[in-house]
């Protein structure tokens, strides 16, 4: 056998298989840009980078990644793709040298109450097959550890039929699932204080039930009174058993009255099925805080919320069950598995292992399997979602990520650059989108999107290194190397929270005098407890002066494409009754989505057409021409202006044509100075909320709750999605906040904000078990000059000192 050998020694001619090294966009309009091209060199790593609004994620997210996924989709058979969601081709004229990509967005995790760190990652299947294989005493399959698995018996007859003839058989089945089965796997019972339905010392026609909404006046009260179960003018407490069960608990009846066929069913059912199975944050306000206060909700007395069934805590490996488990830190877990040496199960503990460890070296390995995905950040969730591509084998694919520095303490901002270079250096596009200088100064190439938010944006203003970033007069390049520095002098507190022995989460018994009257910054490493201490202690405190505590946290806006910030902010009523008030006709006309709706659209000013598995179609409606209103509506004027107009304004705009004239509106004028002064002067008033960035959105809700009358105002990372330049301007809106008598307290990992305080308080020293204690408590310059804490050290660095 012979081996053949190479004679030339020139070097071969290049493949033209490798001159395809570059990803080409040419004319892209996707929301605000203008048609963008750009050429983005591959098995690069690439940071995009603008003030919020300037187009970023319209250009990485909403063209290029679109655009990769919907032509992966079509390679599906069109029975396959009717299952998919359906993608568009984004507004472009040409997508070259694309590769699948794949997408690490801040989309929090599903807050589904069954759903764990661990069934997220998949952790929690392979924990669940160990267990079926080697924990004592044997109680069945995979299922008997899983706690969205209800046990099942059923037995029957089935007919077979054979040949000529059929033949009946009993057959006897059974499943063997892990669900506890008082709680059904939600690790926590909910009772229904029943003081907070009724008073007991009226009859129902005296007005005894407290639940919005049922009064007797309309047909609540004709089935009450018409049902024949119990006396209406008796009062409750003097009901028999069975009318009080009646009342409370029966089945759905049908019933007769006043000759009408109608179903009766008791109040706990019924409110269950009304109020309590919807997400609480999504009901309006007064039926959120009924329910509030008739829902108490305790860990399940049965299976200790742990929300596994008996048997499935009795099996056990080396005395350890599944539920100790998923109970334990990650890193503890992964050191236990660790010492599990099995050659029957060798390949599913190597996969564990390996799972487990990407938890630790991403920064996570202070979470536990049981950590319900709802209680994630935003930073938490992307890194989450990071796990099942560390450990991958593929290469050359692209890979998308929505500023995975969010929550992450300077400390591990390093750890992440790491991770995003390590991907590019097997193979991989990564394409970025940040505003940290830390991970800007790690890219190959920047591309900065600006110069201006909204439709001041959408242009490329600079394509090339981060040298060439420093050195161009672009808005990214003239803040690159912008350092706050330390105040000279700071406010003196008028007063003091007490939080004493706080114990939630990892918090160590903690005990902190909060400052009130000044700008008060909790920070930390990831996983310290800044959010246990904030959310879970303070958010129970009364605010200084008596007032509450107004919190603004990083949870999705709920909104359809049917809501604006006109709508979301309250702004549209005191618009709507100017010009029915100007005009003599009824505000609901003006209205896109009531009376004065344009009939063939409904409102919406776009039709849509439902293709099946192909994306649908949206046309502007030709009746109203995108304007949502019906043609008689848009007769009505305020200030020269129909009510399309004034939608299509700008903050800025609006705030200028409400502050005088015959369009003067106060109430108008006063929340649009709201929204210009969180730095949201360009959007425009109608603009569906489902197209703004995630800074936008915060920044909107932020103005909301600034109507709200408290206290004690409560940020969650409010730098989350700001620009360097939007960052000065929200350390102005918290001095205004501070200076107007409001106490303001953040939870910020973000230097600048940070060195703006007047008071920081810095938990650690590290994260999970290694924090929950409080390491400092004074002044930014106090924490500089001590350096006892990492916070500190990388705040010194950070000011130059």
């Amino acid at each position: 056998m012979s081996t053949a050998t190479r004679t030339d020694t020139q070097s071969p001619a290049p493949h033209i298989a490798d001159s395809h090294d570059l990803i080409r966009v040419h004319g892209a309009r996707v929301n605000n840009l203008k048609d963008v091209s750009i050429e983005i060199p591959k098995r690069r790593l690439t940071v995009f980078t603008g003030v919020s609004g300037s187009g970023k994620s319209s250009l990485v997210f909403g063209t290029i990644a679109a655009e990769s996924q919907r032509l992966i989709n079509e390679t599906y058979s069109a029975f396959v793709q009717g299952f998919m969601p359906t993608l568009g081709r984004p507004e472009v004229d040409v997508l070259d040298g694309l590769t699948t990509a794949i997408i690490v967005d801040q989309q929090r995790m599903g807050a589904d109450p069954r759903s764990t760190v661990g069934t997220a990652t998949d952790a929690n299947a392979m924990l669940r097959i160990l267990f079926s294989r080697l924990a004592v005493p044997h109680i069945g399959s995979p299922k008997a550890f899983a706690f969205n698995v209800p046990s099942v018996r059923a037995s029957g007859a089935i007919t077979i039929d054979r040949g000529a003839g059929s033949k009946a058989v009993k057959k006897t089945f059974s499943v063997t699932g892990g669900m506890c089965p008082r709680c059904e796997g939600r690790g926590t019972v909910s009772d229904i204080e029943l003081t907070q339905l009724y008073d007991d010392g009226k009859s129902l026609n005296e007005g005894a039930l407290t639940i919005p909404g049922y009064s007797m006046d309309g047909w609540y009260g004709r089935i009450f009174g018409g049902c024949g179960f119990f006396d209406p003018d008796k009062p409750i407490r003097e009901f028999t058993k069975k009318e009080l069960h009646d009342l409370l608990h029966k089945e759905p009846t049908k019933i007769k009255v006043e000759g009408i066929n109608l179903t009766y069913e008791g109040l706990i059912p019924k409110i269950q099925k009304s109020m309590l199975s919807k997400d609480i944050d999504a009901l309006q306000p007064h039926i959120r805080a009924f329910v509030e206060r008739a829902m108490t909700f305790t860990t399940c007395p049965e299976c200790d919320g742990t929300r596994l069934s008996e048997a499935a805590r009795s099996s056990r490996i080396g005395g350890i069950s599944i539920a100790d488990a998923c109970a334990m830190q990650i890193s503890d877990l992964a050191a236990w598995v660790r010492g599990l040496d099995e050659p029957s199960v060798a390949p599913l503990l190597a996969t564990l292992r390996q799972t487990l460890d990407s938890f630790v070296e991403i920064g996570l390995g202070y979470l536990s399997l049981d950590r319900p995905s709802g209680t994630l950040s935003g930073g938490e969730a992307q890194r989450v979602k990071m796990i099942r591509h560390l450990g991958s084998s593929l290469t050359d694919t692209t890979y998308v990520f929505d500023e995975p520095t969010t929550g992450l303490h300077p400390h591990d901002i390093q750890r992440m650059n790491n991770l995003l270079l390590r991907l590019r250096d097997k193979g991989n596009t990564v394409l970025v989108v940040e505003h940290k200088p830390e991970t800007i100064s790690i890219a190959d190439h920047v591309v900065d999107l600006g110069p201006g938010a909204g439709a001041a944006g959408g242009t490329v203003c600079f394509e090339g290194t981060v040298e060439g970033l420093r050195a161009g007069g672009t808005v990214t390049g003239r803040h690159f190397d912008d350092r706050a520095s330390l105040k000279e002098t700071v406010r003196t507190p008028t007063g003091a929270l007490e939080i004493r022995g706080a114990t939630s989460h990892n918090l160590r018994d903690v005990d902190v005098d909060v400052p009130l009257g000044v700008l008060v910054v909790v920070t930390g490493v990831a996983g310290s407890g800044k959010s246990s201490l904030v959310h879970g202690s303070l958010r129970q405190q009364p605010g200084a002066d008596g007032e509450g505590v107004v919190s603004i946290d990083q949870g999705a806006i709920r909104g359809s494409r049917r809501s604006n910030p006109a709508t979301y902010t309250g702004l549209l009523d005191p618009i709507r009754k100017a010009f029915a008030k100007a005009n003599g006709v009824k505000p609901a006309l003006f209205s896109a989505n009531s009376e004065g709706a344009c009939p063939s659209c409904n409102g919406a000013g776009v039709l849509y057409t439902d293709l099946a598995m192909m994306a649908g179609v949206a046309t502007t409606c030709e009746e109203c021409e995108g304007k949502r209103f019906q043609a008689a509506v848009l007769d009505y004027h305020l200030g020269g202006r129909d009510i399309s107009e004034v939608l299509a304004m700008s903050v800025t705009e609006a705030e200028e044509f409400f502050a005088e004239g015959e369009a003067k509106i106060p109430a108008a004028h006063k929340i649009l100075t709201r929204l210009a002064d969180v730095g949201l002067g360009y959007l425009t008033i109608g603009q569906p909320l489902t197209t703004l960035s995630g800074g936008e959105r915060q920044r909107l809700k932020l103005a909301t709750h600034m109507a709200e009358k408290g206290g004690v105002y409560v940020l969650d990372e409010p730098t989350t999605g700001l620009h360097l330049a939007d960052v000065e301007q929200l350390l102005g809106l918290l001095d205004r906040l501070v200076d107007s008598g409001k106490s303001v307290i953040v939870v910020e990992h973000h230097q600048a904000v940070m060195a703006h305080a007047d008071w920081i308080i810095d938990l650690g020293p590290g994260a999970g078990h290694d924090g929950g204690r409080i390491v400092f408590e004074g002044t930014p310059s106090d924490l500089v000059a001590a350096r006892s804490t990492l916070t500190g050290e990388h705040l010194a660095a950070y000011v130059g000192t």
